[in-house]
């Protein structure tokens, strides 16, 4: 009976072992995800959103953000291999600009178009400038994003965060002392250096888990292979 068990045993460490393996990418890529420079009501954000998946496998060709309603001011980054598109939208009111001006339209989307489409497993980010509301202290805001591929779409629009394809979100905080109104040269400069400080840890923290998933993977394989091997011999001997 334990020759028997013996092997069933290593084959079972050896299906952990290959499932700790390949659950190491999906885990570093899993969803669109956003991480924002600042959270504060009323502050300009720069929003750093990753994408490190095709559709299916797909390339990715074209990936459209969506801009929620309570967001009058949105600058786009531009981004090597990528056009920009600013699909406008007209207002209900008249409001006025971030440069004290009145306008009548706002952005209501932001489309970024691959000059060669994305493979899958490659990633990238891309980078929207945002005044956040004075008045969403509390509040989550969705930016849904629409990825496009060669072959097939994902709807990253759902406002369930436990869902398969989740809006990306940012939820607001309190406006600090100094009512959260940073705008200027130097603190656009300040902004894209937090943004990318915070994409380059979230990278980070991917690829750790990532790591980890994999050396636990491969210890877990070893353990197996050296059960088996016993096995073997006994039941040779």
């Amino acid at each position: 009976m334990s020759n028997r068990r013996t092997p069933l045993l290593a084959a079972s460490a050896l299906g952990v072992g290959a499932l700790f393996a390949l659950g190491a990418p999906l885990a570093a890529s899993a969803h669109v995800t956003v991480e924002p420079s600042a959270t504060s009501a009323g502050s300009y954000s720069v929003l750093s959103f990753a994408m490190g998946h095709g559709c299916e496998d797909s390339p990715t060709t074209s990936v459209t953000f969506t801009i929620p309603e309570s967001i009058t001011t949105v600058t786009p980054t531009v981004n090597p291999g990528w056009e920009i598109e600013k699909v406008m939208e007209p207002l209900d009111e008249p409001a006025e600009s971030s440069h004290g001006d009145e306008t009548t339209e706002r952005v209501g989307q932001i489309v970024y178009t691959a000059d060669t489409p994305l493979a899958d497993g490659l990633r990238t980010t891309f980078d929207l400038q945002v005044r956040l509301p004075d008045d969403a202290a509390g509040q989550t805001i969705l930016f849904p994003a629409l990825q496009t591929c060669e072959v097939g779409e994902t709807d990253w629009a759902d406002e369930d965060p436990e869902a398969a394809a989740p809006a990306p979100s940012v939820t607001v905080t309190e406006a600090g002392p100094g009512g959260g109104h940073d705008h200027g040269g130097a603190a656009s400069d300040d902004t894209v250096d937090a943004s990318s400080s915070a994409a380059e840890a979230a990278a980070g923290n991917d690829d750790v888990l990532a790591r980890v998933l994999g050396v636990l993977g491969l210890v877990v394989g070893v353990v197996g292979v050296i059960l088996a091997v016993a096995a073997r011999r006994r039941t040779t001997s």
